[in-house]
């Protein structure tokens, strides 16, 4: 089954994870280096430069940081348009800078970058290209106008023409370089944070499921003889009692209900199972436990056991993970297929193994490499029409059975084609038998007293 994505996963505005005050407090460190910088090339290098409109320009960031932090809450998290709106603020006071100082004659020009490197691991690729764009104009433009630096004896201090299309070339290539890199590396980071959050709602969620089986299965251990004891007493009295009379109808009655209270908790028991009996099974009822909300949706589900061991089938730990990750892609390969899938359960000396395959159109080639990985959705394979969601299907069932020690390999019926296996996409599961066969071996044993279940 697939999760159900929680809507805090939804939310795209990753910039309002960021707060005002990280943003000001960088401000204050670009404020004391262009300060630094300023007096240390008027008062040591002792250029020419207008050194009151360069303050003026470092006193307007000075102003919008004292505005920042006097009319906002220290615990501001930013929209989309004010983190844009202040990181465009400093691209333009750099850029105004520049220009006072030689435009790209000024090797601290470089620092031009900062603003979209910051932007790109905050901001939707939408602002980022913008910024990155008005970055771009800016450099350009402080490229052909400016004021040149001159030297105490006059000298004017330049680039050669070359050296300044190569300095300006660098500039927009980093632009556009770096801003790509950081916006791609954190991305991929926070949609592999999403997605591990939403399989660890996963497991929970199957873990809930399974520990409140367990306490239904236990309360039909408990409540089944006193429910035998009514049915029993009841239809004695049917059996005594005059039919058409009010007595017996009165049995007919207790005997209907101790039935259904019966029907009740074996049907409530199907969600998940837990007692000291069923915290193992055997292969094949694990699998089956894993398929079955899936055998009844119109597709022809086969299941095959094979043996390249011994007869006796391997008695396996039902663990959550497992129950839900083979779940997630048995029902992958309902959605996909045609008319029919084939669950092949397998067992050697060394391994346990879940064969799952469909006759479908199979995985695209391109993509096979890369299956498994968080919000690979149908805008890049494009396989299920009509389907909505994040993709995270196939993720959560990897990374739930990795967790239980298996290894799984995805790939086509006509590249790989395997026993019974269909045509279509195969995805294989393949455990070491120690990782998840019990330890009892097959062996009989008591189960002793029930043990409570803690809510």
């Amino acid at each position: 089954m697939t999760a159900q994505t929680p809507q805090f996963l939804l939310e795209t505005q990753r910039s309002n994870w960021v707060r005002l005050r990280t943003l000001v407090i960088l401000r204050w460190f670009a404020v004391v280096g262009q300060s630094i910088a300023i007096v240390f090339a008027y008062s040591y290098f002792e250029l020419q430069i207008p050194i009151g409109l360069c303050a003026t320009a470092v006193g307007v960031a000075v102003l919008g940081n004292l505005i920042a932090i006097f009319v906002y809450p220290e615990n501001k998290r930013l929209s989309d348009r004010e983190a844009l709106s202040m990181l465009a603020f400093d691209v333009l006071q750099l850029g105004f800078l520049l220009f006072l100082t030689g435009g790209l004659h000024n090797p601290f020009a470089v620092l031009i970058l900062a603003p979209v490197t910051i932007a790109a691991t905050f901001l939707h690729l939408r602002q980022t290209v913008l910024l990155g764009l008005f970055a771009i104009l800016l450099i350009t433009f402080v490229a052909e106008f400016h004021i040149p630096i001159e030297t105490n004896e006059g000298f004017i201090l330049r680039f050669p023409s070359i050296f300044l299309f190569g300095f300006w070339l660098a500039l927009v290539i980093g632009v556009v370089f770096l801003g790509i890199y950081a916006h791609r590396v954190i991305t991929e980071m926070h949609n592999m944070s999403d997605a591990l959050a939403a399989t660890q709602l996963a497991l929970a969620r199957e873990q809930k499921l399974t520990d409140l089986g367990g306490v239904v299965a236990a309360a039909a251990h408990e409540l089944g003889t006193p429910l035998a004891t009514i049915t029993l007493v009841s239809s004695e009295l049917m059996n005594e009692l005059d039919k058409g009379s009010e007595k017996y109808d009165d049995a007919v009655l207790i005997r209907d209900q101790a039935d259904r209270c019966r029907d009740i908790l074996r049907s409530m028991g199907q969600s998940g199972k837990d007692d000291l009996l069923l915290k193992h099974a055997p292969l094949e009822t694990v699998v089956q436990e894993a398929a079955a909300p899936h055998v009844s949706r119109g597709k022809l589900v086969n299941f095959v056991v094979k043996s390249d061991a011994d007869d006796r089938q391997p008695t396996i730990l039902r663990k959550p993970e497992i129950i839900h990750g083979v779940r997630n892609l048995i029902q992958n390969a309902v959605d996909f297929s045609t008319s029919e899938v084939v669950v092949e359960s397998r067992w050697t000396e060394d391994t346990i193994s879940i064969r799952i395959s469909d006759d479908g159109r199979g995985f695209p080639s391109h993509v096979i490499g890369r299956l498994g990985d968080p919000f690979l959705n149908r805008r890049r394979i494009g396989l299920r029409p009509g389907y909505e969601g994040m993709g995270l299907g196939l993720f959560i069932a990897k990374t739930l059975l990795e967790r239980s020690g298996a290894t799984l390999t995805f790939s086509n019926g006509g590249q790989s084609r395997k026993s019974s296996a269909l045509a279509g996409a195969i995805v294989e599961v393949i455990w070491p038998r120690n990782e998840v066969e019990t330890p009892f071996h097959g062996e009989t044993k008591a189960l002793g007293e029930n043990q409570q279940f803690e809510l």
